[in-house]
């Protein structure tokens, strides 16, 4: 007999059966409903299962085949047609690439939140730690900027965690902004989580000094220096600090996937926080409300003077105080400096004067809208005369803010130089007096963004026909075709960085011209248009500067 209980309070059932008794076509029945239970739960679990081993494939794929992020990779190629890309730059077209930095400069910004949203997509990436990487930048924003780029490739090359970098607070700037300041902390740890892991503080058990090590990379390093020096430190040491970082990263010899990182962190993982952009976007929109613009960055300033010791056009009394300014500062080593020998070689910002008959020689009229991208000039008033005089329509961060706007970056020069980076980057013609870190970052920047004009002034050439036209042996008219015929090959147009093994320094920047992030093969020779054509579309262009005749 078969007995059976059901008790509807914990909706359980439970069967008895006679061990004698055989099953019944009514008991039969009665169990069906749990033959489809299991049949239904075995099936639950099987896709459960299935799924699971699916992500972890997945997972496990990623681990040992990381890729590069294909969303911001599309941003370094020249497009379909790389020749109307200059084409049109050189007509005035905005043509920037659809990335999410600097999306304010490009005409479509759903084309740029578009790219943005795709970079979203790309996962972390997942892979066993070495140790810590510390980074303690140097120098000036820029300098700084770049050091932040090739700190970031070295630790995505060794496998280390990068924890957020160092500003310097210590230099002659004494700029005592953070990171955060400066840059957009989460966009940056977010842009790069398919790279590198970047933390914003060692964890607890770290912290001790027994963990630490502390160094300077050597300079203009390649990965095998990195490789066989650096990776067996962190065997010993779990965090290791570096104190020096510019110039850290070889400029040549790197895979391709490392340059086109360097360029994924300097164009789109830094970017500035929306307190600057959004008074670098209102720069920039006043300014392209009066019309075209060009932006001067006129590198006449103390530092610079001091720390190169170039003293044309100086007093006396002027040149002895850059010369104690000199003395003040220890890293700066060389202290004895003839200065008309560094200036015949090239060496020299140009004076405010020299930038004057510069650019009347190259073409811009009286009324040519100029803003100056630099700090303090050096003698003020006095020394900017010939320029007010030459060009009515100058102004600086300064004339074209509220000082309520401005004072929250006084007394902090890397937000300064934050700002004017941004109306460099978006003017229409940039021309830098000085190859120093921004002149170089903002070349480089420029060419990304389609080979956006850039003037880059032969100093050694020039200073040699600007003392030719002072004494009377060069006419005006002859001085006019020597500029112009000299910067027909220096307008910013595609070409191949110049390598000079084993002299780094008498190399091509590679952040001037990051030439791996703008070709899709390695030859970019094939993508030139012309020096002529290039040349000829900047005289034209010069029509909406309103540029006199040459008389």
């Amino acid at each position: 007999m078969t007995l059976m209980r059901l008790d509807r309070c914990r909706c359980k059932c439970w069967w008895t059966f006679s061990s004698s008794a055989p099953l019944s076509p009514t008991t039969t029945t009665i169990l069906l409903p749990k033959n489809r239970l299991h049949v239904w739960f075995f099936g639950v679990c099987s896709s459960i299962l299935v799924w699971t081993c699916l992500v972890q494939l997945v997972a496990l794929g990623r681990l040992w085949q990381p890729q590069l992020p294909k969303g911001w990779y599309a941003c370094f190629s020249f497009r379909d047609n790389p020749n109307q890309l200059v084409k049109n730059t050189l007509a005035g077209d905005s043509v920037a690439p659809s990335c999410p930095y600097f999306s304010f400069l490009s005409s479509s910004s759903s084309a740029a939140a578009a790219a943005s949203s795709r970079a979203k997509s790309h996962p972390w990436r997942i892979y066993k730690s070495n140790g810590y990487l510390k980074v303690s930048c140097n120098g000036g924003l820029n300098q700084m900027r770049a050091a932040i780029c090739d700190m970031v490739t070295v630790a995505r090359y060794l496998n280390l965690t990068l924890l957020i970098p160092e500003l310097d607070k210590g230099s002659f700037w004494a700029d005592p902004s953070s990171f955060d300041d400066i840059f957009d902390v989460n966009y940056f740890i977010h842009a790069l989580r398919n790279e590198v892991r970047v933390i914003r503080k060692l964890p607890n058990k770290l912290r001790g000094n027994a963990n630490f090590h502390v160094m300077q990379p050597v300079s203009w390093s390649n990965l095998t220096y990195y490789m066989q020096q650096i990776l067996p430190l962190f065997s010993k040491y779990r965090v290791i600090n570096f104190n020096k970082t510019d110039a850290r990263l070889a400029n040549n010899g790197l895979p391709a996937e490392l340059q086109k990182l360097r360029c994924h962190v300097n164009f789109q993982a830094l970017k500035f926080n929306r307190r600057i952009e959004a008074l670098g976007r209102k720069l920039v929109k006043v300014l392209h409300a009066k019309g075209p613009f060009v932006a001067l960055h006129l590198r006449y300033e103390m530092d610079i003077l001091a720390f190169s010791g170039c003293t044309h056009g100086c007093s006396e009394e002027e040149a002895e105080e850059l010369k104690r300014m000199r003395y003040a500062y220890p890293w700066w080593r060389q202290k004895e400096i003839v200065s008309e020998k560094r200036r015949l070689e090239g060496l020299c910002p140009l004076t405010p004067e020299e930038a004057t008959v510069t650019l009347r020689a190259l073409g811009f009229g009286k009324e040519t809208q100029i803003y100056v991208a630099s700090g303090e000039t050096y003698g003020s008033k006095r020394r900017l005369s010939a320029l007010h005089a030459a060009y009515p329509h100058i102004v600086k961060k300064e004339t074209l803010l509220d000082s309520e706007e401005l004072k929250q970056f006084r007394n902090h020069s890397s937000q300064m130089a934050a700002l004017d980076y941004l109306v460099s980057v978006g003017s229409d013609i940039f021309i830098p007096t000085y190859d120093g870190n921004m002149a170089k970052l903002v070349e480089g920047h420029r060419r990304y963004l389609g080979f956006r004009k850039t003037i880059l002034l032969d100093r050694k050439k020039l200073v040699e026909f600007l003392d030719l036209h002072q004494n009377g042996t060069l006419s005006w008219e002859e001085f006019v075709v020597a500029v112009r015929q000299m910067h027909r090959q220096r307008m910013g147009q595609p070409v191949l960085r110049r390598v000079v093994p084993d002299r780094p320094k008498e190399e091509d920047y590679f952040y001037a011209n990051p030439q791996e992030c703008l070709c899709n093969t390695s030859n970019c020779e094939a993508n030139n248009i012309s020096a002529s054509d290039f040349y000829r579309q900047y005289i034209e262009h010069l029509e909406c500067f309103t540029a006199p005749k040459i008389e």
